[in-house]
C-alpha cells in the first residue's frame, strides 16, 4: 500500500475542522462538494508544484470556494427576497396597514444594506444575519478582525442614520390613515 502524500495527510488531519467551518458559511448539502472540489484543486496544484503548507492551502482553497458559493447564493437570495416582498397576500388576522409598513421598512432596510460597499455588506450580513464571530468573519473574508469590526460598525451607522432620516421625513409628510386638516 502506498504511503499518503503530504497533501492527503493534511486533508485527513483537517477535514473535520474544515467541514465544521464550512457549515457556518454554506448549507450542509454543499459542504461535501466544496471539500471535494478544494481537495481536487489542491491536488492539481500540488501535481504542478509541490505545496509547502498543504493545510493552509486547503483551508484557503475551501474558504475561497465557500466565498464564491456564498456570493452566488447571496444573489439568488436577493432575488428571492424581492419576490417574497412582492407577494401581497397578508394573513387574514393581521392588520394589513401595519404589515404593509413592516414590509416597506424591511424593503428599505434591505436596499440600504445592498447599497453598502461589497466587503462591508458581506461582513455586516455575516455578523448580523448569520451570527458569526469577528474572528470567523475575518478568516472567511481574508481580512483582519479590526477591519471586520469597522465594516460592521459602518453598516450599523449607515443603516441607522438612513432609517432615522427616512422616519424624520415621514413625520413631516402625510401618512396613510391620518386625517389632514383642511382649514
Amino acid at each position: 500500500m502506498d504511503a499518503a502524500s503530504p497533501l492527503e495527510a493534511a486533508y485527513e488531519s483537517v477535514r473535520r475542522r474544515l467541514s465544521a467551518l464550512l457549515r457556518r458559511f454554506v448549507g450542509p448539502a454543499d459542504v461535501e462538494d466544496i471539500l471535494q472540489e478544494a481537495f481536487l484543486r489542491c491536488y492539481e496544484a500540488d501535481a504542478a508544484t509541490p505545496i509547502r503548507r498543504p493545510q493552509s492551502y486547503l483551508y484557503q482553497t475551501a474558504l475561497n470556494l465557500a466565498r464564491n458559493h456564498w456570493s452566488r447564493t447571496d444573489r439568488r437570495a436577493s432575488s428571492s427576497l424581492d419576490a417574497l416582498l412582492a407577494e401581497d397576500e397578508p394573513a387574514s388576522d393581521v392588520d394589513i396597514e401595519r404589515e404593509a409598513v413592516a414590509r416597506e421598512r424591511l424593503a428599505l432596510y434591505c436596499r440600504m444594506v445592498a447599497e453598502l460597499p461589497l466587503q462591508c455588506r458581506r461582513a455586516f450580513l455575516l455578523k448580523k444575519v448569520y451570527g458569526l464571530s469577528q474572528r470567523e468573519i475575518a478568516a472567511y473574508l481574508g481580512i483582519s478582525e479590526n477591519t471586520v469590526e469597522k465594516h460592521v460598525a459602518k453598516g450599523l451607522l449607515v443603516c441607522a442614520t438612513r432609517m432615522r432620516e427616512l422616519e424624520a421625513t415621514g413625520d413631516r409628510s402625510h401618512r396613510p390613515g391620518e386625517r389632514q386638516s383642511h382649514g
